[in-house]
């Protein structure tokens, strides 16, 4: 069965889309509603501006959707979803995808949880860092101890065995860095990421975007989506509303979504969107399925 996988945020690379954008008919037709959505060219900061650029929030977000979504619709009759997922942010490309959501209003509820997640971040700093070589077990115990030390440190995207990134206050992430280099993780780095996301300081973003969301409309997606919050398949448009808002503060459960979807079947992974991230997560989840790009 052929799954569909979209990335998140940090994929982006300077550049992005503008082959698609002077290639394709049909892209160069939704970059240029895309702009008129969200109000900004974002295809003159994808096309000609600099990493910097792209590194803010409000651009970056939309940005991968846009080219994530985008790669996909131009694939023409070779995109023919079984299933899909999305890591984090990629959760809306998989639906619109899916055809859960229109693509106008999966950009604009992306650029809602982009700003949001923006004001969030000012209000609340927090940072995360990548955590290499240790069981998810001790990692999770580890951010518990500190936790209950008063700082807060959550496991925020459970990549693939023996990659786990981990979120919250500075002062956390710093002390849960020492306490896991002590118990062995081969790494523990945090991470050049704007602020604490998916942890509990990202509950006034998930206020907002609660909002935008229970006021879109979603449909009854064409092929199952399995959504971070369970790594489970989700077909029922009320259920995948709740579980996308409860993303926001909640764990990104990536393995279990990819083992899920193998156990249903999928043995050929595509991944739409910019970089290589999620074929090397699902290479590391199991050998025995395909993972690639778009040919």
């Amino acid at each position: 069965m052929k799954a569909f996988v979209f990335p998140g945020q940090g994929a982006q690379f300077a550049g992005m889309g503008k082959d698609l954008y002077e290639s394709n008919a049909l892209a160069k037709e939704l970059f240029d509603k895309a702009n008129d959505i969200l109000g900004f060219d974002i295809t003159d900061i994808m096309f000609n501006g600099t990493d910097e650029d792209l590194r803010q929030t409000r651009v970056t977000q939309p940005a991968v959707f846009l080219h994530s979504v985008i790669s996909a619709l131009c694939m023409g009759d070779d995109f023919k979803p079984e299933m899909t997922a999305g890591h984090s942010l990629g959760e809306f490309s998989a639906l619109v995808a899916a055809k859960a959501l229109s693509f106008e209003d999966g950009l604009r509820l992306v650029y809602a949880r982009a700003m949001a997640m923006q004001e969030a971040c000012d209000v609340a700093p927090g940072t995360m860092a990548a955590v290499i070589g240790l069981p998810d077990e001790k990692i999770e115990e580890i951010c518990a101890t500190v936790n209950d030390g008063g700082d807060i440190v959550v496991p925020a995207n459970y990549n693939c065995p023996g990659q786990l990134v981990i979120s919250g206050s500075v002062e956390g992430i710093n002390k849960a860095c020492e306490m896991l280099k002590e118990a062995g993780a081969k790494r523990a780095l945090p991470l050049k990421v704007g602020g604490a996301f998916h942890s509990p300081l990202m509950q006034p973003a998930k206020d907002k975007l609660e909002a935008a969301i229970v006021s879109t409309e979603f449909h009854t997606p064409q092929c199952p989506v399995y959504q971070n919050v369970d790594g489970k398949p989700h077909t029922e448009a009320e259920e995948i509303k709740a579980n996308l808002i409860a993303q926001l503060t909640s764990s990104v459960r990536w393995t279990q979504c990819v083992q899920n979807m193998i156990a249903d079947g999928a043995d050929d992974f595509t991944e739409c969107g910019p970089g290589k991230a999620l074929q090397g997560m699902i290479a590391r989840i199991d050998r025995n399925v395909a993972a690639h790009g778009i040919n």
